[in-house]
């Protein structure tokens, strides 16, 4: 039989043996039933402050927790890795090695307990900690340390390292309402603790054994000497040097408690609205930018007036990203209504819509820049408009009317190109404006006799900057699942380059430096409303300035109100300047003498009519054909000419090759052109009425 004649000392440790491992397993048994029965309050996700960011991350505004906590989620990996260092060698520097629970810390502290007779060291662990963080403790009794040495073995078995120290980093109390290291670090020091100085790091290892006796703020003495300990620790563990040390204890503390960011706020309000439940939204705004154009508007309203608020929308022309928005000179100032956006409300445009009508007249032919307009009293049916400044100058060019913002000649253009296809333009680009209900679309459009908000002002003037092809504007705090916005042509392309063209000449505000920009002022009826919007080769900026309440403002206008907002934020922005584009190809500025003759001047009939548009086709060239290779001869010592052929078009003619005319106008449908070399070249023709036809060929 087995164990007949085994020694008795073998046969008793055999006993042993088998007792400690039923021991073992019933201890296992137990700790596991424990486990499952008493599981810990682990959530899936920490209860954190929603955050809204920029494109890039950076921090735009943080919202308290419904407690009223600053509480910001952490991630490891955007912690400065010094700070950690120090905060394990201060806290629990066997961290990374026990399961939980160090037993060296627990009998270090109870020795100092036991010669000392009070707690010097609690030897708790960072899991140990966090236990206590996520379940706080009634008392400071053996049951209550037992308990947390129990859910920190739990809390070890479901976390991983980097998951506990992120959720120690979240939830460890920094002072005040202030929870975890992001919001200590940017409420004591003014930013996130990517990179924190030795004393910085030093500061936030110390604050949470006791942070109401060592805040920076309430308390710099306190939080001097807890600096000093921990500093000392790092030089005793080797993590710093003694002259590192020396100048991070000589380093200032600031004894301050800064507000967390709270930029873009209207815009920020907006995506939380739209999505509550969740705790990160991303924004297409830039926070350097946004800050920049922020102190712009807080300055010129402090300028302005105590009632006086000012609005900003700077987007990307060419993706209809919004970079950044400053709904209200000041989100908190009551009395000039912060809360309410500034940017979303509807106002009358004043002026700002004068380019697109010019730009349709273009477009349609009626006139060119230099076209000859009245400024002198009219009366459309009754509709009696004046020019702002109750002043009148006769005959001037196109270019002038619009650059002077001119009342009379824009209406006139208006009542030729027709406000209802002025509106459906509009729509066409996305933005629908808002007429009296049941009121058909009227002259007084050209002067503000329409509502329109800045954001859709921007998105019209995107067009401008853009080709003729206007973006919906979009920043990301749009409800999630909601289609794009759509955007679309409102001119076309040669028009909008004319359009842009004449605003660029517009001279910049006193005192102003120049950038490049061609930008239109608006005042509305009233002194109510002043606008100023600019663009360059890719960013259109719009500016709003008055009361919230829509309240009279004598004086106020958009060329001395709101155009030197708009330079100082283009200047503010950050933003490097784009040219404005060049001429598409086949576009033609002609000076007062090469217009065609019915281009002129721009005249009614004897009945108050404009002069009936030509019946002719439109002009249309049939050789040479568009994209055609034509063997001239160019590479050799003389080439020969072209023959030009059209159809349709009403005479006379002006032929242009790459911008440049030819000789003089002619009647005749046909022409000759000699090139100047081998290589494309754009031929154009233009007939009376204003139309042009351009085709591209390649010269051989």
């Amino acid at each position: 039989m087995r164990g007949v004649g085994r020694p008795p000392a073998l046969r008793r440790l055999a006993i042993a043996t088998a007792s400690v491992a039923v021991l073992a397993t019933s201890v296992a048994g137990g700790l596991a039933w424990l486990d499952h029965a008493f599981p810990p309050p682990i959530p899936a996700r920490l209860t954190v402050s929603p955050e809204v960011v920029d494109r890039d991350g950076a921090l735009l505004r943080a919202f308290a927790t419904p407690d009223g906590r600053w509480r910001l989620a952490v991630d490891l990996d955007h912690v400065d890795k010094q700070f950690v260092d120090m905060l394990v060698a201060y806290e629990d520097k066997r961290f990374w090695t026990h399961s939980g629970v160090d037993p060296l810390a627990l009998l270090r502290a109870a020795g100092q307990f036991a010669g000392s007779g009070r707690i010097v060291s609690g030897g708790s662990t960072l899991s140990m900690q966090l236990a206590r963080l996520m379940e706080p403790r009634e008392s400071r009794s053996f049951g209550a340390k037992f308990k947390q040495i129990f859910r920190a073995a739990q809390i070890e078995r479901r976390l991983s390292k980097r998951e506990i120290l992120e959720r120690y980093l979240t939830l460890a109390p920094y002072g005040g309402n202030l929870e975890g290291i992001r919001a200590a670090s940017l409420a004591y020091f003014g930013k996130e603790p990517r990179r924190l100085t030795v004393s910085e790091a030093a500061v936030l290892v110390a604050l949470p054994q006791l942070p109401e006796r060592r805040r920076p703020d309430r308390n710099p003495q306190g939080a001097h000497k807890a600096r000093e300990r921990v500093l000392a620790r790092m030089v005793s563990a080797g993590l710093i040097g003694e002259a590192e040390a020396g100048r991070a204890s000589a380093e200032e503390l600031t004894a301050i408690r800064r507000p967390l960011p709270a930029l873009a706020a209207h815009a920020a309000e907006t995506a939380l609205r739209n999505a509550p439940s969740q705790t990160r939204h991303e924004l297409t705004i830039r926070k350097r930018v946004q800050q920049g154009l922020e102190t712009v508007a807080r300055q010129a309203a402090a300028k302005l007036g105590p009632r006086l608020s000012v609005a900003m929308v700077l987007a990307d022309a060419r993706t209809g990203e919004i970079l950044a928005e400053v709904g209200s000179a000041d989100f908190f100032d009551a009395r000039r209504s912060g809360w309410i956006d500034m940017t979303r409300s509807v106002r009358s445009p004043g002026s700002t819509l004068k380019p697109f009508i010019y730009g349709l007249a273009i477009e349609e032919g009626l006139v060119a820049q230099e076209t000859l307009i009245e400024d002198r009293p009219a009366n459309f049916a009754g509709y009696r408009p004046k020019n702002f400044d109750m002043s009148y100058q006769g005959d001037v060019s196109v270019r002038q009317a619009l650059q002077l913002s001119l009342n009379v000649p824009a209406v006139r253009l208006l009542d030729a190109v027709g406000p209802a296809r002025l509106t459906a333009r509009f729509r066409q680009a996305g933005v629908t404006p808002q007429l009296p209900p049941g009121e058909a679309p009227g002259l007084a459009i050209a002067l503000g006799g329409v509502g329109v908000s800045l954001r859709d002002l921007v998105q019209l003037y995107t067009g401008l900057a853009n080709a003729g092809r206007a973006r919906a504007l979009r920043d990301g705090s749009e409800r999630p699942g909601t289609p794009p916005a759509a955007g679309g042509t409102v001119l076309s392309d040669a028009a909008t380059w004319q359009v842009a063209d004449m605003l660029a000449g517009v001279k910049p505000p006193e005192g102003s430096a120049p950038r490049g920009l061609a930008y239109k002022t608006g005042t509305s009826y009233g002194y109510r409303d002043a606008w100023s919007i600019g663009f360059d080769g890719r960013y259109v900026l719009g500016v709003w300035v008055g009361r919230p309440d829509a309240g009279a403002v004598p004086g106020l206008s958009g060329y001395v109100s709101a155009a030197p907002i708009l330079f100082e934020a283009f200047a503010r922005s950050g933003l490097a300047a784009v040219p404005l584009p060049r001429a598409p190809a086949g576009t033609f500025k002609p000076r007062r003498h090469e217009l065609p003759v019915t281009m002129e001047r721009f005249a009614a009939t004897e009945d108050g009519l404009i002069a009936a548009k030509p019946t002719e086709p439109a002009p249309q060239i049939v050789f040479p054909p568009d994209g055609a290779r034509v063997d001239l001869g160019a590479s050799g010592a003389e080439t020969s000419p072209l023959v030009l052929k059209l159809q349709g078009g009403r005479a006379p003619f002006r032929w242009l090759a790459n911008g440049k005319p030819l000789a003089e106008v002619v009647r005749r449908r046909t022409a000759t052109w000699v090139p100047d070399g081998a290589g494309t070249s754009v031929l154009t023709v233009i007939d009376a009425a204003g139309r042009a036809a351009s085709v591209k060929v390649f010269v051989e």
